[in-house]
């Protein structure tokens, strides 16, 4: 007994074991697999970590279950940055003998958990799913050979988002949950299925059908893989509480879409239809008070494709509907609707909408209404609508919380006849709207907007397009003893003739706190008088002389924030003239984050700018700062530390300003100027300095150039500067390109002067772009000291030249230029320590060196190294000759390997300068000094040019 329990335990052991264990035995041969697949049938960007693979063979045994988190794809341009699809999670039920030992692996269940899938097509069709690989029929071992045998799919938390910009469709749906069950590896076969989706918004050719809507689908689905045809068999659906059934097929047989659709409304009321209702459906609608009948019923049948559309009918009746809030005494009663919208042809444009009666009474105030359009080519229109509504009233219907108003609003309004662009027509139209002694109370701010007035006017008794009338006689309002008051006419709808004014102040920060913006902080005090009138032909035309424009804006004490603008914006005082070819900012007195500003001006061509696309804004402004920061236009502000970094500043194309400037003191990256001054045009999204100076780094710097970002991926800079007494350390502390390009500056004290051209990329972060820059001029040591260097070290350690590690220069001119990223030193004389000496060399901006140092020693000096060499060369006395002592630095700065030109010992090199020196071929000693440096350097400039060209 006890050997037999022994031997079922050891076989339960192996089996225990081998389910842990086979999963991780194969998963390399499992994930080998899934990478080929992928390659040989996707051509996108694929993103996974095998560390989120889990493999599993208890959740579906016998079938391994293949778990992948936090993936997704990523499309090839032109969607190259749209995610076509994340997934939180997805299982695969698959089965394992197939997988080790079959050719066709067989999937037997699908669970997706959260995720994302966006659809995306182009105006030419360009569509970011089409992303399968083209098969050849000549070879299949690029074809996948997975076989369905899936009986299950699952998906829960989905969000989906259709956007076609060829149909002009548009579809955003969330957390759609779906159960499915069906033998999914016949091609014939009855699926299951049960969703549930929040409708976000769905647009058709950009007008909104859906939004904020619940649908839920419970029904089974015949399939026909063959045919490509899908049943529904009394399909039960939901769109929040109204219910219905639908029946028929889709097919989709060749690229056209056939549809054979039935659908009717099923066991509604009047509050069903009510859940459809914006803002109705909310979580007291259950406790909505209703009553009234509602029948709907119709249907969508035939092709659809480029040149068709399916004829359908949808037919609405509402007989005497009534609902009431809970808790309200006033009800909306005598609802009767009756709606029919049909188009029985595959013409869209043939389509006819007829509300023969729509009427409700708002409590006592009664509303009533009908339309017909008889197709969408020349919009044939017969409508009508009134009403008069008591404001107070209707909050006692539709309760706004912490909202009063009160106020009179009568409607009544004629549409008849045809609009048609091309001829000139529009209906005649007689529209009246009067809103008299409204009031608008909030419990966030609870100052009233009273005397709310509104006389608006549309008239147009000829049908004539040229005859309309739009007369808004008067409008205004009182916000705390501030009134604001005006009129506005236009008529004549080719020529858009208009006649307007506006006159009185307005104390914004009550308005916004009314208004209860978001994330939005706006204060001040606007008093404006403008008076306008004029014509859009005119405007068209450019004839903006013949625009009427006059008056006075004043501002004062205004201050505006929010998370886009979080340094804020603050106008003490501000005060604009308008005229019809300019505004003249006589006084603008503001704080832009903490940075005062004061302009005086004007701007041109402003009317243009606001009517036309291609019109520029032209400006002439003085400004003065005493302390501006740049850094806090540049970045966004941090927390504990400053992490963050500059950006680029991209300029507009159609303003043409320019700008006088004068600053006390600018702060702009790590560097601070003063006394800044200068002319800046801003032209075309250029942005032009001219003589430009400041002062900064103990000196004075002036500047004459361009900065150019129309290319915002690549803004491009062209400067000239020039340079006085600027300190070394601070300019080595403040640049970048002089840490780069000239990094022995950190081992030197002291003033230079420079007269400096330079061009190139600038980075994402505004910095330049080593690698592309290109530039030449001159640099001037005034007086300065080198010391405490590692390439100082090495040469006294290798000449026993000098034991001082400190080289004194004054009045040292050097020339240099940079090409393709490395800094070139033309040779230049100087005196190292005692001796003569000539340096040229270069810096790469991957830091590379590659110097020559060419000193004049006389023999004696090279100490006690050299002394058997003198003893050596006979009946000659050199101990007072002088040799030329090449010395090469190269590798990086930081770390520089200083060696005698040839690689020779010192006595060796010795000797043979002082016999060349005998044999009078001093000079090709030299020679072969500046040939070696030669090859050197051209090798380097292969290497540093390619490297820059990868950089950029």
């Amino acid at each position: 007994m006890k050997k037999t329990i022994f031997v079922l335990l050891a076989i339960f052991a192996f089996f225990l074991i081998a389910l842990i264990t086979v999963p991780i035995i194969f998963k390399d041969q499992i994930l080998e697999r899934v990478d080929r697949e992928i390659a040989g049938a996707v051509n996108a960007q694929v993103y996974y970590d095998y560390d989120n693979i889990g493999l599993s063979i208890f959740k579906s045994f016998p079938s391994i279950s293949a778990t992948i988190r936090e993936f997704g794809v990523i499309g090839n341009p032109p969607f190259q940055n749209d995610t076509l699809a994340h997934i939180d999670a997805l299982r695969i039920d698959i089965n394992l003998f197939s997988v080790v030992f079959a050719d066709t692996p067989e999937l037997r269940g699908v669970h997706l958990d959260g995720g994302s899938i966006y659809i995306k097509v182009l105006e030419d069709g360009t569509a970011n799913y089409d992303i399968a690989v083209e098969s050849e029929e000549t070879s299949s071992a690029d074809t996948s050979e997975f076989k369905l045998g899936i009986n299950r799919i699952e998906i829960a938390g989905l969000d989906f988002i259709y956007d076609d910009r060829q149909l002009r469709t548009f579809a955003a749906l969330g957390n759609l949950n779906m159960r499915g069950s069906g033998d999914f590896s016949s091609d014939i076969y009855d699926l299951d299925a049960v969703a549930g989706v929040d409708i976000v918004r769905v647009d058709f050719e950009d007008i909104n059908y859906l939004s904020n809507k619940a649908l839920h689908l419970d029904t089974r689905i015949n399939v026909n893989l063959e045919e490509m045809r899908f049943g529904l068999e009394e399909a039960e659906a939901s769109l929040n509480d109204f219910l219905f059934e639908v029946d028929g097929f889709l097919a989709m047989p060749t690229d056209d879409m056939e549809f054979d659709l039935t659908f009717e409304g099923k066991d509604n009321s009047f509050k069903s239809i009510l859940s459809l209702v914006p803002g109705i459906y909310t979580e007291s609608f259950d406790g909505l008070e209703t009553s009234g009948s509602m029948d709907f019923n119709g249907f969508f049948k035939g092709i659809y494709n480029e040149n068709s559309f399916p004829a359908f009918e949808l037919a609405l009746t509402v007989d005497e509907g009534m609902f009431r809030y809970p808790d309200l005494p006033t009800p909306i009663s005598d609802v009767n609707i009756d709606m029919l919208v049909q188009n029985p042809t595959d013409n869209l444009d043939n389509t006819r909408v007829n509300i023969s009666e729509f009427n409700l009474n708002f409590g006592n105030n009664p509303i009533s209404g009908r339309l017909l359009l008889e197709n969408l080519i020349t919009y044939d229109i017969n409508g009508q609508l009134m009403g008069k509504l008591n404001l107070e009233e209707i909050t006692s219907i539709f309760p706004i919380e912490g909202m009063e108003l009160r106020g009179s609003l009568n409607i009544n309004a004629t549409a008849e006849g045809r609009y048609d662009s091309a001829a000139k027509v529009i209906p005649h139209i007689d529209a009246v709207m009067v809103l008299n002694n409204g009031y608008v109370k909030s419990s966030e701010y609870p100052a009233p907007v009273e005397n709310l007035n509104v006389n608006l006017s549309v008239i147009n008794n000829t049908g004539n397009m040229n005859d309309l009338m739009v007369d808004l006689s008067s409008f205004g309002f009182d916000l705390e003893g501030e009134s604001i008051n005006g009129e506005l006419k236009i008529n004549d709808l080719e020529r858009l003739n208009w006649d307007g004014s506006v006159d009185g102040s307005l104390d914004l920060g009550k308005l916004s706190a009314i208004m209860s913006l978001e994330d939005v902080i706006m204060e001040g005090q606007i008093q404006a008088t403008v008076d306008t009138k004029g014509n859009y032909t005119d405007v068209e035309a450019g004839r903006y002389d013949r625009i009427e424009a006059s008056g006075q804006l004043n501002v004062s004490d205004f201050y505006y924030t929010d998370t886009d603008l979080p340094q804020g914006i603050r106008i003490n005082s501000a005060n604009l003239t308008f005229a019809p070819n300019e505004i003249k900012l006589a006084e603008f007195d503001s704080r832009l984050g903490e940075s005062p500003l004061v302009a005086t001006g004007s701007l041109s061509n402003y009317m243009g700018f606001l009517f036309a696309e291609d019109q520029v804004l032209r400006g002439n402004l003085d400004l003065y700062s005493s302390r501006f920061n740049i850094n806090e236009w540049l970045t966004e502000s941090g927390e504990a530390e400053d992490t963050t970094e500059l950006s680029v500043i991209e300029l507009p194309r159609n303003v043409n300003f320019a700008l006088s400037v004068k600053a006390d003191e600018v702060i702009y990256d790590n560097l601070t100027l003063n006394k800044v001054t200068g002319a800046i045009v801003l032209n075309d999204g250029v942005l032009n300095f001219n003589n430009t100076s400041m002062n900064t780094l103990g000196g004075r710097m002036a500047l004459n150039g361009s900065y150019d970002p129309r290319d915002i991926s690549a803004p491009r800079f062209d400067m000239a500067f020039e340079m006085q007494s600027l300190k070394i350390q601070d300019a080595f502390q403040s640049f970048n390109t002089v840490r780069a390009f000239a990094p022995v500056a950190q081992h030197i004290n002291g003033d230079f002067n420079s007269q400096f051209k330079m061009s190139g990329l600038l980075g994402q972060d505004m910095m330049p772009v080593l690698s592309s820059l290109n530039g030449n001029g001159v640099i001037k040591l005034l007086e300065a000291a080198y010391k405490d260097s590692q390439i100082l070290q090495g040469i006294t350690s290798l000449t026993k030249l000098k034991e001082t590690n400190t080289i004194n220069f004054r009045d040292l001119n050097l020339s240099g230029e940079i090409n393709n990223g490395m800094f070139q030193i033309k040779p230049f004389d100087v005196r190292l320590w005692d001796y003569q000496a000539q340096i040229q060399g270069s810096t790469g901006f991957d830091g590379s060196i590659n110097y020559l140092v060419n000193l004049q020693v006389p023999v004696n000096k090279l100490g006690s190294t050299v002394s058997n060499v003198l003893s050596g060369i006979a009946n000659e006395d050199v101990s007072g000759a002088t040799i030329p002592v090449g010395i090469n630095i190269q590798g990086r700065y930081a770390n520089p390997k200083v060696s005698l030109a040839g690689g020779e010992s010192i006595e060796n090199y010795v000797t043979n300068a002082l016999k060349a020196r005998l044999s009078n071929a001093t000079g090709k000693i030299q020679e072969s000094l500046a040939d070696e440096f030669k090859a050197r350097e051209d090798s380097l400039k292969q290497e540093i040019r390619a490297k820059a060209e990868q950089a950029k």
